[in-house]
């Protein structure tokens, strides 16, 4: 059963990421795949909240594996980073391509490792 909730959770968070997506893209001036990154930033803070409330504070892991898995899993989206970044090396966009893969990787691990702490001592 918990893997229909994860499947449910991964739609759901797919779908808030299409919809969040879209809308900054639509209010954005920037040729540069910034919603993408933020996206993955909140998702990362998400995840690591949820592990760090799961390790530290007897959270449920079905919680982690719903919520953490499925919608966190679904509403990310690593592999547009990479074809986001890819494209910028087509054209030719060398340094702001660097700077997208770059800049998420660091970025994330941050917001993931910030979301931990902050459940460490909460």
């Amino acid at each position: 059963m918990i893997a229909v909730w994860v499947a449910l959770a991964g739609s759901a968070g797919a779908v808030t990421r299409f919809v969040v997506d879209s809308a900054l893209r639509a209010r954005s001036g920037s040729s540069l795949p910034w919603p993408t990154v933020l996206i993955n930033v909140i998702g990362s803070l998400l995840l690591g909240l949820l592990t760090g409330a799961v390790l530290f504070h007897d959270a449920a892991a079905e919680l982690l594996a719903v919520v953490g898995v499925g919608f966190c899993g679904g509403f990310t989206t690593f592999s547009t980073t990479s074809v986001d970044s890819v494209r910028l090396i087509v054209a030719r966009r060398y340094g702001a391509a660097c700077a997208i893969a770059l800049g998420t990787l660091a970025t994330t691990l941050i917001a993931a490792a910030a979301g931990l702490a902050l459940t460490a001592v909460w």
